[in-house]
């Protein structure tokens, strides 16, 4: 069985690389939606079926945080497994999405290895 993936990241590039990362680690994405920001996600989750989100913290408009407090409040994408994939140092804007829902998060630089393990474990659990 194949699954649906939004890429939630302002950089074309990290969208480029995680999708990617995700074909070579072998997990079964059928389609993958990508999107700038917090903003752009939620348009693409407004028309499109979607398993699993993957999102940076950090971006403009509407950053991951935001996306995760409007998606917590939604009857049903609060259901929705969010993994946090990101560069960030310190633990409070981490603790801060694990609160507002985030099932995991994935530190880059990371491997095909790790994408696959966090992405299979929470789609799982998810279904």
């Amino acid at each position: 069985m194949a699954f649906n993936v939004l890429i939630v990241d302002d950089s074309a590039t990290m969208r480029a690389m995680i999708k990617r990362v995700i074909k070579l680690s072998g997990f079964e994405a059928e389609t993958v939606y990508e999107a700038g920001n917090g903003r752009e996600a939620l348009k693409v989750l407004d028309g499109h079926w979607v398993d699993l989100v993957l999102t940076d913290i950090h971006m403009p408009e509407m950053d991951g945080l935001e996306l995760l407090r409007v998606l917590s409040a939604h009857p049903v994408l609060n259901r929705l497994p969010v993994i946090v994939v990101t560069s960030e140092g310190s633990k409070e804007p981490l603790q801060e999405a694990m609160s507002l829902g985030a099932k995991a998060c994935i530190r880059k630089p990371f491997s095909p290895e790790k994408v696959h393990q966090v992405l299979v474990r929470h789609i799982k659990e998810g279904v």
